[in-house]
């Protein structure tokens, strides 16, 4: 089996990326909000760590974590995440033929993204990132009118104003 190179620092900050196995037309992580939402907290109960920013899309969801001291082992959290999700809704998605095998369900990519915060900086280039993904993604126009999204507890903290990123695309992303 592959091992992949992760960064393991403890304590540290990650920015993770975690997907369905079905992206197109999937609206699975938004049908089961509350699910999800449950999932996480039993988790962070079980094995703590700080949620600094998080998204979540139908079918994707990005999300800044801090760890406690001593401990980086946020591959365990993710997979009791995926695993408390996989058997807390219906069955119903499309599996092929090694997930049926290994008796997998077909919600999760079996792989996620992970990348170590290394200060300041790269934490806000990484929550603004978070935070822009919906406006990105087409699922809304302004980044306040998304619901999933830790940017409205930015924006009662005062780290955000009510109306970030309104301007026009362009001048969000460089125009690209």
């Amino acid at each position: 089996m592959t091992e992949y190179r992760r960064a393991k620092i403890e304590g540290a900050t990650y920015f993770f990326t975690v997907n369905c196995a079905e992206r197109h037309g999937n609206r699975l992580l938004i049908n089961y909000i509350d699910v999800l939402r449950q999932v996480f907290r039993k988790v962070k109960q079980e094995h703590p760590f700080q949620i600094d920013a998080i998204v979540i899309l139908p079918e994707h969801l990005h999300c800044i974590w801090t760890l406690p001291e001593g401990d980086a082992d946020y591959k365990t959290r993710w997979t009791l995440i995926k695993i408390g999700f996989s058997r807390a809704i219906p069955p119903g998605e499309r599996r092929s033929q090694s997930r049926i095998a290994r008796g997998e369900r077909g919600i999760w990519q079996r792989r996620y993204w992970e990348h170590l915060i290394r200060g300041d900086r790269d934490f806000e280039q990484h929550v603004d990132y978070l935070h822009w993904n919906p406006v990105k993604h087409g699922w809304v126009k302004r980044v306040r009118d998304w619901p999933y999204s830790s940017f409205h507890a930015y924006v009662r903290r005062g780290i955000y104003p009510a109306d970030w990123a309104c301007q026009p695309a362009e001048t969000i992303n460089g125009g690209e």
